[in-house]
């Protein structure tokens, strides 16, 4: 079932976009992770120092229907939060990809409804050749979404 953005217009804010800050590297990760099964969703936690997105963490997609959907076990991101703290990084964000036959990288309403991390910053990947925009960021709190701009530093 495809969406468009504009169908879930009234779950977006408008006005200036917030900004996220990305290592150059980090976007290499999480392109590479979403082409190595591009008619799967991907997914892992994003971690970094300072406000500063410094590392993905790829993490096993153990949904029942891993083409459609998402979801990191539980015993993964806890796992994953002790390396953080091992590693004096801080939980940033998620990210996952719609696969290529997805129309665009955006918040599905199943996206919106399951972002329980008001905190964090939802990254969705697209494995589409010639996308635009193969990496974008949103903010999704309390069933609205804000896309944020992405400043990508080396």
């Amino acid at each position: 079932m495809r969406h468009s953005i504009h169908e879930f217009a009234s779950l977006y804010t408008p006005g200036m976009k917030r900004a996220v800050r990305s290592r150059r590297k980090v976007f290499g990760q999480l392109l590479e992770h979403a082409l190595r099964q591009p008619h799967r969703e991907c997914c892992g936690i994003l971690a970094g120092q300072d406000d500063v997105i410094t590392r993905a963490f790829p993490a096993k997609n153990v949904a029942a229907d891993p083409v459609r959907n998402y979801v990191i076990a539980p015993k993964e991101i806890v796992r994953l939060m002790g390396e953080f703290r091992e590693r004096r990084l801080k939980f940033l964000g998620i990210y996952h990809s719609h696969p290529n036959w997805w129309d665009a990288n955006e918040p599905s309403p199943k996206d919106i409804a399951l972002a329980y991390h008001s905190d964090a910053i939802y990254f969705i990947v697209t494995p589409r050749p010639y996308a635009i925009a193969p990496v974008r960021a949103f903010s999704i709190q309390n069933g609205r979404v804000t896309e944020l701009e992405i400043q990508v530093l080396p």
